[in-house]
């Protein structure tokens, strides 16, 4: 028995009009035989959580830098979540919940060490700039398994090329994706930063506590529930045009207020240029450069690009052990 020709025969009965189907995929760079077991996007989700990129999530700063305590998310965390508030949005509209868990799940596999903080001071060195959604694209395309690529499907790295606030998704499950990844980080931010002292739930804007709740299972759950009520049976992922400029109001309130504050003033100037010097380091001594990377360049990829693929792909601790070992 077929099992993959089953799964798909229940996605055209089951599935909204509106979904993508696995029969239906745009396919891969790199034509292969199918799987009898796996559709086409349950092998890009299996790939991408068995890669070396996903382990390292594990031990990069999702918004705190080395905080003291094992609660705090990571990348990896707030993957997890992403996937979890993106896989009950999909199944709730009937979208295709294995497209979307491979988005979700690679959408972060290109972020640098040391968070948003890392990815500003990359993108002022190399040039061109630097972005993330980018890179975890470069990560499944040209850096995993030595060169080759995960080699996954269109739609997939569509939604992970596409999943930062300006870009536009080609599906649904993309969109789903693009929304969570805001839901979730807003949130639990919001949660760690409560933790690190930094605010109290009484810091965040009153209207906005209102409207969306005083709690953060309370504002997960009206957010999830705001998408799903507004986007069911249509050909977008929409929310209620009050509820989404409240989340935004929050998105700006912990840029202000946690991000970019006084109260980590002191973490973001220690940490501000770390990655552009040692960019700058292997870029005036590139011969140090891991062997693999060393192959990449004489494959033709750019030396600029080389060196940023190898400081993007560092964990926060490798990133500190190599500063000092550097002597930079």
């Amino acid at each position: 028995m077929n099992i993959r020709l089953y799964t798909e025969n229940l996605e055209r009965e089951y599935l909204s009009p509106y979904a993508v189907k696995s029969c239906e995929s745009l396919g891969r760079l790199r034509d292969e035989e199918p799987c009898e077991i796996r559709t086409c996007f349950q092998r890009d989700r299996d790939r991408i959580i068995h890669s070396k990129a996903f382990r390292r999530l594990m031990h990069k700063t999702q918004a705190f830098i080395s905080p003291e305590g094992d609660h705090y998310r990571t990348r990896l965390t707030h993957t997890l979540e992403v996937s979890q508030i993106a896989r009950t949005i999909s199944r709730a509209l009937r979208l295709n919940e294995d497209l979307t868990e491979a988005i979700a799940l690679g959408h972060d596999l290109g972020h640098t060490p040391f968070g948003h903080l890392g990815e500003e001071d990359l993108n002022d060195v190399v040039p061109g700039g630097f972005r993330h959604n980018e890179q975890s694209v470069r990560v499944v395309e040209k850096i995993e398994k030595n060169g080759r690529g995960l080699n996954l499907c269109i739609e997939v790295i569509d939604g992970i090329l596409n999943h930062r606030g300006a870009g536009s998704p080609c599906t649904l499950e993309g969109k789903v994706v693009q929304l969570s990844d805001k839901i979730a980080y807003i949130n639990h931010d919001i949660d760690d930063a409560v933790r690190a002292g930094i605010l109290s739930e009484d810091d965040l804007p009153v209207d906005c506590v209102e409207l969306l709740g005083d709690t953060f299972k309370k504002r997960i759950n009206c957010l999830i529930t705001n998408v799903i009520e507004n986007s069911m049976d249509k050909n977008d992922i929409i929310m209620d045009s009050e509820i989404k400029s409240s989340m935004y109001r929050l998105r700006a309130f912990m840029f202000k207020n946690v991000y970019n504050s006084s109260k980590l003033a002191e973490e973001r100037k220690h940490y501000r240029v770390f990655l552009s010097k040692i960019y700058k380091y292997y870029m005036a001594n590139f011969d140090e450069m891991p062997v693999e990377f060393l192959h990449m360049y004489k494959q033709g990829e750019p030396k600029e690009l080389v060196v940023a693929d190898y400081i993007a792909g560092m964990t926060d601790r490798f990133a500190q052990r190599l500063y000092k070992e550097l002597k930079i």
